[in-house]
């Protein structure tokens, strides 16, 4: 499936805003409970209660840090 470029900005927030608070939301749960029989159930919830965070918080943080990296950087 190819979405029209207008929305790229939307889908790179969604993808790594989504990316991230797997990762991090599971080792959160694996460090502090360890694997067990509610191991999923726990990650989901807590990639299901930071998601939605994450992905408006990314959408609006990128642009600056964009802003940022290019003013501290010089191009070779």
């Amino acid at each position: 499936m190819k979405f029209p470029a207008r929305y790229s900005h939307l889908l790179f927030g969604a993808l790594l805003s989504a990316i991230m608070v797997m990762v991090v939301s599971g080792t959160v749960v694996l460090v502090n409970s360890g694997i067990h029989q509610d191991f999923m159930a726990r990650w989901f919830k807590g990639f299901s209660t930071a998601w939605p965070i994450a992905f408006p918080t990314v959408l609006i943080v990128a642009p600056l840090v964009r802003r940022i990296v290019a003013r501290i950087t010089i191009v070779d």
